[in-house]
């Protein structure tokens, strides 16, 4: 396991808004981790007291986020700051994640990189279930622009 403290510093997301709790492993290819923070009842992405099924993309990009940071340090770089400009073939198997008791599992797995955009697949399962999966982009900002 890879603690907290080693990689928020590297990502955007801070605060409550930092939805990834735990990194379990990484490698170039991908990121597994894993969150408890969808039952706190002041989760940032709450409303009307319920945190819908959609929210768990942005733990997939933030999944993502936090891959990109860790595997361009471990080859002595800092990543690129990106914007998330796509989500494709997002199905989702539930419509809310606030009632759920255990640990949500975060998988992020690159489909390919290069200079301008990060392409990955997500899902995040609990307790064996799928709950959401789906393809996200991530635009990069290398001063071209």
């Amino acid at each position: 396991m890879i603690e907290r403290s080693e990689w928020l510093h590297l990502i955007p997301h801070q605060g409550r808004m930092a939805l990834v709790d735990r990194v379990l492993h990484f490698d170039n290819e991908g990121l597994d981790a894993e969150s408890d923070n969808h039952r706190d009842p002041s989760h940032p992405l709450r409303r009307d007291g319920v945190l819908r099924a959609v929210h768990l993309c942005e733990y997939g990009a933030q999944a993502m986020a936090v891959h990109g940071a860790l595997v361009a340090r471990a080859s002595g770089a800092t990543a690129l700051p990106g914007l998330l400009v796509a989500l494709r073939a997002v199905e989702l198997a539930v419509e809310r994640i606030d009632h759920l008791p255990g640990t949500l599992q975060i998988q992020a797995v690159r489909v390919t990189t290069d200079s301008s955009a990060w392409l990955y697949r997500f899902s995040v399962r609990h307790e064996g279930e799928e709950l959401a999966r789906g393809q996200a982009m991530v635009m990069l900002d290398n001063g071209d622009t």
